[in-house]
């Protein structure tokens, strides 16, 4: 099995002769959707240049990445860096996912109840 490292440390794992003979096999029985020629490559277009800009930016909003607000959307939380004795840490973790917004509830409803007035 060969693998091949990407520039962002991934590694992704090439198909051997048999899958890529295959693959090729499945690409040459689809009319509907040929290989690309040289030629297909050179008269390719951007997407911006050809797709109306309201359908190009609401492709392009579709395609954000995990964790990235829309437009106008205001963060609601603000990121920090706290210290943990290395047993609590471990505690809170192994709790299972959500561990960071149970912390902060907890937190919350601390200030909550300690808040001055």
């Amino acid at each position: 099995m060969q693998t091949i490292k990407t520039k962002s440390g991934r590694l992704v794992r090439l198909p051997s002769q048999e899958e890529e003979a295959a693959i090729q096999a499945g690409i040459d029985a689809d009319p509907d959707n040929p290989e690309w020629t040289e030629e297909d490559f050179r008269r390719a277009r951007p997407a911006r240049e050809v797709l109306p800009p309201d359908l190009y930016a609401a492709l392009i909003a579709m395609n954000r990445k995990a964790g990235v607000r829309g437009p106008g959307q205001k963060p609601t939380k603000v990121q920090t860096a706290i210290r943990f004795d290395p047993d609590v840490l471990a505690a809170l973790k192994s709790t299972g996912r959500g561990w960071q917004t149970r912390v902060n509830d907890v937190m919350k409803a601390w200030v909550a109840e300690h808040a001055p007035g």
